[in-house]
């Protein structure tokens, strides 16, 4: 799919170099070969392919042809209720015209779109200015979503009245484990997205500064600013990801170790007596207590004296 802004193409219309002198944002969604080549012919520009885009070295990301920045990003597509994916974005930008390469519906783009139509801002360099700032602000949404989802895991964690039954205990803590850990997967999706539009703003400063507007440099410089920030607040987040599931895992743990404890107690408490009634249950002839008229009341008072003496031995200790 091929749009232009801010005026747009007629429709069924070819396009041509005549039709990109008052346009400033020529953005591709899925381009085909036939798209590709009209505007490469068009603008004189290289329109980036997909692998081209996907490729991860800084100087496949980041690189300058025939005085345009070419630029990559992996972008954040979803979010909310959308299926969430990251996909990488190619960014020409050039003193007449940006472009822009994606292989995914985005609502920044979208908003972004139907901006321009209203507005109509001749200038590509304050278009890519404006783009990298709704990306930006989609991203810092999706952290304060994320920063939600783990004050909701930090309280059902942390919080007094967890269930006394140990296996919906256990089984409600793994799914929080679960959840924090896509979390955490998100955010360092997220943490790597703003480090490349981060790269891609300084890039831009340094090395179109000829032709860069005072006013734009330093909305660049303002994004690079609220990536910083953007970084830190992830980096917390991350934090707080791995004290929860570290805390996860100790409820576990201390569960788990009550029941063996229980159950450990449960048998030695068990050995005195059965040794006793063993002892007793022997057949020989000449057992002293075998005709003792109190000898089974004796076996008794044994039995349960010898299984209340490690109780009492264990909480002398303070062990139960």
């Amino acid at each position: 799919m091929l749009n232009v802004y801010p005026r747009g193409l007629a429709e069924d219309h070819s396009l041509l170099r005549r039709d990109l002198a008052d346009q400033s944002w020529v953005d591709l969604i899925y381009p085909t070969e036939p798209e590709r080549s009209a505007v490469e012919n068009a603008s004189e520009l290289h329109v980036p392919s997909e692998p081209e885009v996907a490729e991860i070295e800084a100087t496949s990301r980041l690189r300058i042809r025939n005085d345009a920045l070419y630029m990559t990003a992996p972008l954040i597509f979803g979010g909310g209720n959308r299926p969430w994916r990251q996909t990488s974005v190619g960014f020409v930008l050039s003193k007449r015209l940006l472009m822009t390469v994606r292989f995914a519906e985005s609502v920044s783009f979208d908003r972004m779109a139907k901006e321009m139509s209203e507005a109509g801002e001749p200038d590509p360099t304050a278009v890519f200015v404006r783009l990298l700032e709704e990306l930006v602000d989609h991203l810092a949404d999706l952290l304060e979503s994320a920063s939600r989802d783990l004050d909701d895991a930090s309280h059902s964690i942390f919080r007094s009245d967890l269930p006394n039954h140990l296996s919906h205990e256990t089984a409600m803590l793994r799914q929080l484990m679960i959840n924090t850990g896509r979390t955490s997967e998100r955010m360092a999706q997220i943490h790597y997205t703003l480090v490349c539009l981060d790269r891609m703003a300084k890039f831009t400063i340094d090395r179109a500064h000829d032709w860069l507007k005072p006013d734009i440099a330093a909305r660049l410089q303002s994004i690079c600013s609220d990536i910083a920030s953007l970084v830190h607040f992830a980096e917390g987040l991350v934090s707080r990801v791995q004290l929860l599931q570290d805390a996860a895992v100790g409820i576990i743990n201390s569960d788990q170790n009550e029941v063996m404890k229980v159950l450990t107690i449960t048998s030695v408490v068990g050995i005195p007596p059965v040794l006793i009634a063993g002892i007793y249950g022997m057949n020989f002839k000449n057992m002293p207590e075998l005709n003792w008229a109190w000898g089974y009341p004796w076996a008794w008072v044994m039995i349960v004296i010898s299984a209340l003496l490690p109780l009492i031995w264990f909480k002398w200790k303070n062990w139960i």
